[in-house]
């Protein structure tokens, strides 16, 4: 334990506080869910994204399922909320390529979010384009070399006609972001810092890493993946992703799931409770008692998706309590991937989700890499607002030189497995302090130990 290595050699300068105490907190705002969303407290959310317009290849914005803008606009500042209007999403970033190597498409899809802000009283715009230079949906246009460089020029436009229309600064621009930065050619960009000084924040899309259009079972959001199974992307590698290619941390949101995702599996995974990896059905089961089938004009296919909302697993019994299942279903808790998943016997049906406990783990670790706040989909699929109270903990990790109670106890300074950096409190306040070189602090129950780091940089 490393009780025994606490010396005055370790001790670490310069090290950097957790993030202010005060997050963003944006939530989405699904239109076509605007009856679940009744009875949701929007003041516990900073800014609320209205979800979705989509742009058309001439630059106009197309609404799929009506909504009165004003309405809305009016409930959310009525609680205290900004409101933005989100453009795209998955099935609405069809055209997004198209319009941004268009001048003319360009010009007009401008007009046209000017128009939307100053009719609606809107706060800013959201974009949401499901992936410059990487495909999304099937049904989107995409340009591998163009998409990501006429981009940035569509931003740089747009943020010049805001600041010129409203005021420099007036209007917020902000974009939802995949795991890792935008593609040119099949790669990440490795420096993102123009896009970063044109937009206010990003919202980080870390969840959808793993599901049913892969061979086996594995973490719909994993804090952290495990080395040779599933995707081997995770919170933590998101993060890593975007301030190494020089965004700031501090305009950054890191994405939260609301809800899960279930499969099919082809073994009872009771036999091996330890491993949440096995071989799955491409057949989707139904989610939750919403989930109806529905039709897929790209795949020209009707299907449900298996989504199970964090709410509806409370609602319909399948959760308990926050961490206890109703038989026959069993939950179990994935140390790796710092994620519950739940497991039907009967059924053979395997769910992947988050809970307040997985939340709060991304919680505390965003706030201790500095990010701005985080993100959540959707706002209306919370219980009682169970996963929103995590929030409640930002801000308040250990941090060198903030106050502490338990005189001699030890925590880790980052929950990634790859930090020397660890804690002591004594005499009342955190002192930072490091284990050995090429070793890593590692959570070893109410304790941690000095070990390999788990993956490298």
């Amino acid at each position: 334990m490393l009780k025994k290595l606490l010396t005055a050699a370790g001790l670490v300068l310069g090290m950097s506080l957790q993030a202010a105490a005060d997050p963003t907190v944006v939530g989405y705002y699904a239109t076509w869910k605007k009856d679940q969303t009744a009875g949701v407290d929007l003041a516990k959310y900073t800014h609320v994204n209205i979800a979705f317009g989509e742009p058309t290849a001439n630059g106009s914005v197309h609404f799929v399922d009506p909504v009165s803008l004003p309405d809305v606009v009016s409930e959310i500042h009525g609680s205290g909320a900004k409101a933005l209007l989100s453009l795209g999403g998955w099935a609405g970033s069809y055209a997004f390529s198209d319009v941004v190597k268009s001048p003319a498409a360009t010009t007009n899809l401008i007009t046209h979010i000017l128009d939307l802000i100053t009719k609606n009283e809107l706060d800013g715009i959201d974009l949401d384009w499901e992936y410059p230079g990487r495909a999304g949906d099937t049904c989107n246009s995409i340009d591998e070399a163009h998409d990501t460089p006429n981009y940035l020029e569509f931003l740089q436009k747009l943020r010049t006609q805001l600041d010129s229309t409203f005021g420099i600064g007036k209007k917020l621009l902000t974009m939802a972001v995949r795991t890792q930065p935008f593609d040119v050619d099949g790669a990440p960009l490795t420096d993102i810092s123009a896009f970063a000084k044109l937009v206010d924040f990003a919202n980080l899309m870390i969840y959808d890493i793993n599901g049913a259009w892969q061979a086996q079972t594995g973490p719909n959001a994993p804090f952290d993946y495990e080395e040779g199974k599933a995707e081997q992307v995770s919170f933590i590698t998101a993060i890593d992703a975007w301030t190494a290619a020089g965004w700031p941390a501090a305009k950054l949101n890191a994405g939260l799931a609301f809800y899960g995702r279930s499969t099919t599996t082809l073994v009872d995974m009771t036999l091996d409770p330890h491993n949440q990896y096995q071989n799955q059905s491409n057949v989707v089961p139904q989610g939750d008692e919403t989930d109806l089938p529905a039709f897929d004009a790209c795949a020209n296919a009707t299907a449900v998706s298996g989504t199970w909302m964090y709410k509806k697993l409370r609602e319909q019994g399948i959760l308990t309590t926050p961490t206890t299942a109703a038989s026959p279903w069993v939950r179990q808790w994935d140390s790796t991937t710092k994620t519950p998943w739940l497991f039907n016997p009967t059924t053979k049906q395997y769910i992947t989700y988050d809970d307040p406990e997985s939340i709060k783990i991304k919680v505390d670790y965003a706030a201790s890499r500095g990010l701005g706040g985080v993100m959540v989909w959707a706002l209306y699929m919370d219980y009682k607002n169970e996963l929103l109270h995590a929030l409640q903990t930002w801000g308040t990790a250990p941090a060198a030189g903030k106050a502490c109670q338990a005189e001699g106890q030890l925590a880790c300074n980052d929950l990634s497995g790859m930090s020397p950096d660890y804690l002591v409190c004594l005499y009342g306040k955190w002192l930072a302090l490091s284990c050995n070189p090429n070793t890593a602090c590692l959570p070893n129950q109410d304790s941690i130990v000095c070990g390999w780091p788990k993956h490298k940089k």
